[in-house]
Formats: C-alpha cells, structure tokens, sequence
C-alpha cells in the first residue's frame, strides 16, 4: 500500500515539474524596468519617511517645545494636506490635537541649539572662568549629522498658548 502512494507522489511530482519546465522565460522590456517597483535607494534620495514624521518634536521660532506630530492629513492622491500635533499632556493624557496646514510647517535637519540653562529667563551669568573671561552662554549642542531619511525637528510659529487656545482636532468615526 504504501508503494502505490509513493509511486502516486512520484509521478505526481513528475508532472508538475514537466509543466513548470514547459513554460518559457519572459523577455524584459524597457517598460518593466521603468515601473515604480523598481525604484532603488539613489532615485529616492531627498525623500523623507513619513513613519518617521510621526512622533516628530514641533517647537516654534524661540525654541521652545510646543509638542510632536501625531499624524499627517492625506488627499485622495496622497499629498500631506495637514499635521495634526499634539499639545499639552503627559504621555498622551490630556492631550490637545490641533490640526495645522501642512505648508505651514517648517522642518529643519539640524538640530535645536539648546543654549542651557544660562539663557534661561531669570538666570544671571556664570562667574569668571579660569582664564578670568566672563561667559553669559553656554555652548550650543550640536549633533555630528544629519538623518537623510527624515528631518532633525519640526517649526510652527505659534506658542503652545496659542496652539491650545486651536479648535480641537477629532477624528471622525
């Protein structure tokens, strides 16, 4: 018995591999290398990944943190119309969304140059160095290099003031 199930998925197995034998190759053609599913990593060079968009901190023209980009407002045809970001809250609670236009958004590859605490209002200056030379400002924190595939931060001109005095954003359900 079980001789004739082996010789059964042998010559089974025999004419399945004739007819994928019997098939013939498809020549490509100059139109099947130009299609979108053939786009490489140089041809899309300058070009931001929208997954990292979200999450994105938004701060305005002070430096000062506003909030983050919750989600970006697609047309039909798939142009950013609108980023709705989130202001205010802890870890989501509390949180009041706000969409802006997507035009008015500002993104930036370097990164804030946070002064520290020395241009904080109501800070006096550092005392003398060693050297004797009164410093007001500390140095500003850069970073080495740019992400290619998505921007460092987001600018709105707008304080969070502002922003929460917004209509709130809802999704309709």
């Amino acid at each position: 018995m079980l001789a004739k199930f082996m010789t059964a998925g042998l010559v089974g197995s025999a004419l399945l591999a004739t007819v994928a034998f019997a098939q013939t190759p498809t020549a490509t053609t100059d139109s099947a290398k130009s299609s979108p599913s053939a786009l490489s990593d140089s041809s899309m060079q300058g070009n931001w990944r929208a997954s990292k968009l979200v999450g994105l901190k938004v701060y305005n023209d002070a430096n000062e943190s506003l909030g983050s980009i919750n989600d970006l407002l697609t047309d039909k045809s798939g142009n950013i119309k609108a980023v709705v970001i989130g202001v205010g809250g802890f870890l989501g609670v509390g949180e009041h969304l706000v969409a802006v236009p997507f035009d008015k958004i500002r993104f930036v590859n370097e990164p804030v140059a946070y002064t520290g605490a020395a241009n904080a209002p109501g800070s006096r200056p550092s005392s003398t160095t060693t050297t004797g030379a009164a410093t007001g400002t500390a140095p500003a924190v850069t970073a080495s290099k740019p992400n290619p595939w998505y921007p460092d931060h987001a600018v709105f001109s707008a304080t969070r003031d502002a922003l929460k005095a917004m209509p709130e954003f809802k999704y309709a359900i």
